[in-house]
């Protein structure tokens, strides 16, 4: 399996995913009904496909 770096799209979008999980873990998004853990690993899981996907 070849790794390759997710491009910059990818990046951002995974980057805004887990910035909205640690605010909602600061209570400042306190509206979001997802747990910030779950936010984060969504967030993490975009990259990590991105990482494993050639070209996306």
């Amino acid at each position: 399996m070849n790794l390759s770096a997710p491009t910059q799209i990818v990046f951002i979008i995974s980057v805004v995913i887990a910035i909205i999980g640690v605010l909602a873990a600061l209570g400042v998004l306190a509206f979001i009904p997802l747990a910030s853990v779950w936010i984060v690993l969504i967030a993490f899981i975009v990259l990590a496909g991105g990482c494993l996907m050639r070209g996306a």
